[in-house]
């Protein structure tokens, strides 16, 4: 039990203080507005993958450049994150782009279609 909520505790701290450094010490135009929406963490802290979201994009396949660029900069921000992290090692850095977000709204969208959908239905029951 102890292991897993290291691991948690690395990944929370690697999504808090990365998005931070994404934010000020990345000055790539293609980058865009990202936030880092989870971190995952082997269990012998070795690799972390972190998940993104691009603003304004809304496929893998659309923020592919911006991904690019944050793999391309692993290494500075995995030192930068390690001048700050007072554990021996700091995780290798991957990053991927998280679909959930535009998934939960997509499912919101149809429940609320559906929702009114149903609404319509029973306001022309009523009205025979």
């Amino acid at each position: 039990m102890k292991e897993f909520s290291r691991t948690a505790r690395i990944a929370d701290f690697l999504k808090r203080e990365l998005g931070s450094f994404i934010q000020k010490e990345l000055r790539d135009p293609r980058l865009g507005m990202v936030s880092v929406i989870d971190a995952q963490v082997s269990r012998d802290l070795s690799h972390a993958k972190i998940y993104v979201t691009v603003m304004g994009k809304d496929t893998a396949e659309e923020a592919k450049e911006s991904l690019a660029v944050l793999n391309k900069a692993a290494g500075f921000l995995r030192s930068q994150v390690a001048k700050i992290n007072n554990a021996r090692t700091t995780p290798q850095l991957r990053f991927y782009y998280d679909t959930s977000v535009n998934r939960g709204q997509h499912i919101s969208k149809l429940i609320q279609d559906a929702v009114e959908a149903d609404r319509s239905r029973h306001t022309d029951d009523d009205k025979e």
